[in-house]
């Protein structure tokens, strides 16, 4: 239930048709404050004798308007609103004057709200001041505020009833296509097109070309396109006020996009030479990578060529993040499909042939940004690596997994393997292991996390990374 519902349940004095009518006119009430150039408010009778309530309120964004804060829910008397009850009492629409504040007027134009059985359910305030009543037109959009006040259906509002923006052009149309009025903002974009005073002119004129408009009457619903003209783009959005099958009378909102568009235009070019730029990256690793397994093979020390290998991983998994950006739009990383990755590739380039290993994968998406994600790339290619080298010395076969899962605070990564487990008089601050090393910093320092190592059955390693240091969604 909406606000205007409960606040008109509260008051128990409309039924359910009524209340549905005023919920869906209260969902429009910030675009009819924008075509009117006026304050908004909207009124039920209360329940409390001789008292209305305020169930809607809203402030231009077309012009500027220095009056009351918001007054929803709000019981008022009817001396203290005569207008409104006037109107609401006798159907008529009223217009005056209204003291604010000491000492200061507003222009008051008020107007009866009926249900579909010609019944009074309300009444609606139209307040304006200082060149909003002067500017030409403002009768005009003023009435056709109020028209679609009183021929608006009763559904969901929907995105093309949002309200307009203070540099949106406004002008109304009546039925035959002739332009009514229209506010400073269209007559300037028009102007950049060529075209001289529109007020008056009709939709049809070869300059003009409103479309749109036509559209809007053959099918009496709302429509929105983007126009392109003289290199600049226009959004056009178009409201029909829709009697008896027919509409009499068209708002059109024209918004300029053309920054908007070239913006666009321009992010899509950079995304595409970031993408290109991970490519090339991804490219020269693996380049390098294959370099040093090149120098790897030309070695006759056992020990120069697993010092390469572990070169050879380290590279791979920076690779692999890099391959992941080069794929998607933003720099941000699935952490669980960087680590299956990493999984397989130590696997496939460090494991001996004759080794029976049981690959176990389980976790959730983890997104985290690109830099985030390649640190915790390297700290899953060291440990890894790490089991594969030290967990099944002796063994024919074994089993290494990740798993990956998360809550409000923080992401959880456990890598395992069902080895030999740890020494006895094992510390990891005091391990001179360089792989453990590189693992502990980026950790504790990069990723701003916590590891811990138990021996159980092999080896489970558990790292947990805050949410907020880690910088994920």
């Amino acid at each position: 239930m909406g606000i205007v519902s409960e606040l008109c349940a509260r008051e128990g004095v409309l039924d359910a048709a009524q209340t549905e009518r005023m919920e869906s006119l209260c969902g429009i009430i910030e675009l009819i404050s924008d075509i009117a150039y006026s304050q908004v408010t909207v009124f039920i009778q209360s329940k409390q004798p001789q008292s209305l309530v305020v169930i809607a309120q809203a402030s231009p964004t077309t012009t500027y308007i220095q009056y009351k804060p918001n007054l929803r829910g709000t019981v008022v008397h009817a001396t203290e609103e005569p207008l409104i009850w006037r109107t609401m009492q006798q159907g008529q629409a009223i217009s005056g004057n209204r003291e604010w504040a000491l000492g200061m007027f507003s222009v008051m134009q008020t107007y009866p709200i009926w249900d579909i059985n010609n019944k009074i359910v309300g009444a609606v305030s139209f307040e304006s001041g200082g060149e909003g009543t002067t500017a030409e037109g403002h009768e005009i959009f003023l009435s056709t505020a109020n028209y679609l006040i009183e021929n608006f259906p009763i559904i969901s509002p929907g995105r093309l009833y949002r309200r307009a923006s203070p540099r949106d052009g406004l002008m109304v149309i009546d039925d035959s296509g002739k332009i009514l009025c229209a506010n400073a903002e269209a007559n300037s974009m028009y102007n950049m097109l060529g075209v001289g005073r529109i007020v008056g002119r009709r939709i049809s004129d070869r300059q003009i070309s409103l479309r749109i408009v036509q559209k809007v009457w053959y099918a009496n619903q709302p429509l929105e396109i983007e126009t392109e003209l003289s290199n600049l783009v226009f959004l056009q959005r178009a409201i029909p006020i829709v009697k008896e099958n027919r509409t009499f009378r068209t708002i059109l909102i024209i918004t300029d996009i053309t920054e908007v568009k070239k913006k666009e235009k321009e992010l899509l070019i950079k995304s595409a030479v970031i993408q290109e730029i991970h490519h090339r990256v991804k490219n020269n690793l693996q380049t390098i990578a294959s370099l040093l397994r090149l120098q790897a093979r030309r070695t006759t020390s056992e020990e120069v060529k697993a010092a390469l290998q572990e070169s050879v991983n380290r590279i791979l998994s920076i690779s692999v993040v890099h391959e992941f950006l080069s794929q998607h739009d933003e720099e941000l990383i699935d952490v669980a499909g960087v680590a299956k990755n990493i999984l397989d590739l130590v696997v496939q380039n460090m494991l001996e042939p004759n080794f029976d290993l049981t690959i176990e994968f389980e976790g959730n998406d983890m997104i985290l940004p690109s830099e985030k994600a390649t640190s915790l790339a390297l700290v899953v290619n060291e440990l890894i690596q790490n089991s594969i080298e030290h967990a099944f010395v002796g063994q024919v076969q074994g089993t290494i997994g990740i798993r990956l899962w998360s809550d409000k605070s923080y992401y959880c990564i456990e890598i395992y393997d069902d080895g030999n487990g740890l020494p006895d008089d094992f510390m990891l601050k005091d391990s001179k292991s360089l792989g453990l090393q590189i693992v502990r910093t980026l950790i504790e320092t990069d990723l701003g996390g916590e590891i811990k190592l138990v021996s159980n059955n092999g080896v489970h390693v558990f790292i947990k990374i805050s949410r907020s240091s880690g910088g994920g969604l």
